[in-house]
Formats: structure tokens, C-alpha cells, sequence
């Protein structure tokens, strides 16, 4: 009677899964791009959980005795300062090499048409787009005067280095001035009045400049 308890009961004794076999194919399902659409990104949870440590901060802090004040004008203080860091790191985005750094975009204009520009932003005080367009204006004008050959994609830096062998006397300007159309166009930086003169100065100094025909750039008249 016993025996035969125990083997009717063996035969609804259910089938077990190996563990290591159901584990992974539950990994793999749970893989799947489905799953995982609205999950933050890992700069959003290292964000979150910056400012979870920062809330229990100043939670800690207000719950805390006489000096409770003065902990919490450190920490913000402190979070101040950690914003403003990150904000000059990460408001300098890296410059691509190629044609993100090219001066001209996609549709040419003359020297006179950026000078005409940068004449209206500096009126309107829009700075940073008349420095651009006086910075393009005169190595349009170069260009214009064979004193730099047309290309494509040439940076503020490479035009003011070119443009610096035919004339050597505004060498070190050109490249002044490049390094503020660069801290205006990558660098997050705000251009002023007197930088918008200084680069208006230079163009005119230019269009009465005489190359130096020994060293003069590639492409330049003979």
C-alpha cells in the first residue's frame, strides 16, 4: 500500500527547469530594445543620482543643529562652483577636424557682401556675428586679391597663417584675430565691441597692405 502511495505520487511530480538554462534565456529576453525604450540614458542616471545625493545633502544639513546654516551656504558654494566648471568644460564642445572648422559655409559671397554683414551686427551690437563676418570678409578680400588661393574648407587659422608668409607685417594680427573667430564660433565665447573694431581696423589696414611677392602664399600673383 505504501509502495504504491509512493508511486502514484512520484508521477505528478512536476517537471523542473535547470536554473542556469531558464536564467539566461530570461536575460535574453529581458534584453531586448522593448524593454528598455524609456529608461534614462547614462548621463541622465548619473545626473539623478548626483541630485538624489545632493537633496539628502541638504537634508542632512537642515536637520542639523546651529551650524546647519553655515553647512548649507558651503554646499551651495560648493555646487555652484562644481556647475560652473562643468558648464566651462562642457560648453567648449570639441572642434571636429575637416570641414566643421571651415570659415565659409555653402554659399560664397563676396568680400564686400561680408563686410556689408558685419557692418549691419555691429550696428544691431550683435558682436559675435560681426566678428564672424568681418573675419570672413577679409579673407574673402584676400582671396579676391589673389594673395590666397579659393579653397574650400580652409579654417581661420590656416587662412591667417597662409595669408601671414605674404604679409609678414600683419602676421601676428591675422593670427589674433583667427583665435577670436574661433573663441566666438567653438569656444562659447561673447565678442565685444573693441574686438569688432579691432578686426575692422585690421581690414581695412589690409586693403592697403603690399604682399611680399618672395613669400607670397600659394596662389599668389607673380
Amino acid at each position: 500500500m505504501t509502495a504504491a502511495l509512493l508511486i502514484g505520487t512520484s508521477d505528478d511530480v512536476p517537471v523542473d527547469t535547470p536554473r542556469i538554462p531558464a536564467r539566461e534565456a530570461a536575460e535574453r529576453e529581458l534584453s531586448r530594445p522593448m524593454y528598455h525604450e524609456n529608461e534614462p540614458n547614462l548621463l541622465q542616471r548619473a545626473l539623478n543620482r548626483f541630485w538624489e545625493w545632493i537633496d539628502s545633502l541638504f537634508g542632512a544639513v537642515s536637520g542639523g543643529g546651529p551650524g546647519g546654516m553655515i553647512g548649507l551656504i558651503a554646499i551651495v558654494l560648493v555646487v555652484t562652483a562644481l556647475a560652473a566648471a562643468l558648464w566651462w568644460r562642457l560648453g567648449k564642445p570639441q572642434r571636429a577636424a575637416g570641414s566643421a572648422d571651415s570659415l565659409f559655409d555653402d554659399s560664397p559671397r563676396s568680400a564686400s557682401a561680408h563686410r556689408a554683414a558685419a557692418e549691419a551686427h555691429a550696428a544691431a551690437e550683435r558682436w559675435n556675428q560681426a566678428v564672424q563676418e568681418r573675419m570672413r570678409a577679409i579673407v574673402r578680400s584676400l582671396e579676391e586679391r589673389a594673395l590666397l588661393d579659393a579653397r574650400p574648407g580652409r579654417t581661420a587659422d590656416e587662412a591667417a597663417a597662409e595669408a601671414g608668409r605674404s604679409l609678414p607685417d600683419h602676421a601676428d594680427e591675422l593670427r589674433a584675430a583667427a583665435r577670436v573667430f574661433d573663441d566666438v564660433t567653438y569656444g562659447g565665447r561673447t565678442a565685444d565691441r573693441r574686438a569688432c573694431e579691432r578686426l575692422r581696423d585690421l581690414d581695412l589696414s589690409l586693403e592697403r597692405a603690399k604682399p611680399r611677392l618672395t613669400t607670397a602664399a600659394p596662389g599668389a600673383a607673380e
